[in-house]
């Protein structure tokens, strides 16, 4: 298989996949090298495919979803259960970022989209080699959330009320 068709393919699965595919498993699967991957990686991003690197691998990010940031609050250890919302209403929680008054905007990607992915970030955190970025905000971060559609988003932002994490007052940008 050529390059071009590797990387036709690559794009498919990444568009297909809800999940982060690492490059060794694509290296794997078309037979070729993980540096091969970074490479087609990085020529895919030069065509302008939204490709985004988390700690799991790769995802493409598709256009027919939505996106909607929610401003938030809450306990270190509430952390599983807003995140868990999200993800049990249809979303992804793209990233967290807090705006801190000398730092700036902070940002960290997390891509999580289902309970197993909540479990396994909310487990990095307790090792304790890193804190949350919530913590140095007293509570106050922001949530980018990917849908399928706005009602599933309006259906989080409910919930998100619901259990009090939403910010009373601030309307999701």
């Amino acid at each position: 298989m050529d390059g071009k068709r590797r990387r036709e393919k690559i794009i498919e699965l990444m568009k297909n996949s809800r999940t982060p595919l690492s490059g060794t498993a694509l290296a794997e699967k078309f037979g070729v090298s993980r540096q091969v991957i970074v490479q087609d990686i990085a020529l895919l991003r030069a065509a302008d495919y939204s490709i985004i690197s988390t700690n799991r691998g790769y995802l493409c990010e598709t256009f027919s979803d939505t996106v909607r940031v929610f401003y938030v609050n809450h306990s270190r250890e509430q952390i599983q259960e807003e995140l868990n919302i999200i993800v049990d209403y249809g979303g992804t929680a793209v990233d967290v970022f807090v705006k801190h008054e000398s730092y700036g905007e902070l940002r960290a990607d997390l891509n999580v989209s289902n309970r197993s992915q909540v479990q396994d970030f909310v487990e990095e955190l307790s090792e304790g080699k890193s804190g949350p970025l919530l913590t140095v905000t007293a509570g106050y971060h922001y949530h980018t959330v990917r849908a399928q559609s706005e009602e599933i988003l309006d259906r989080i932002e409910e919930q998100l009320k619901k259990h009090h994490f939403l910010v009373e007052g601030a309307a999701a940008r």
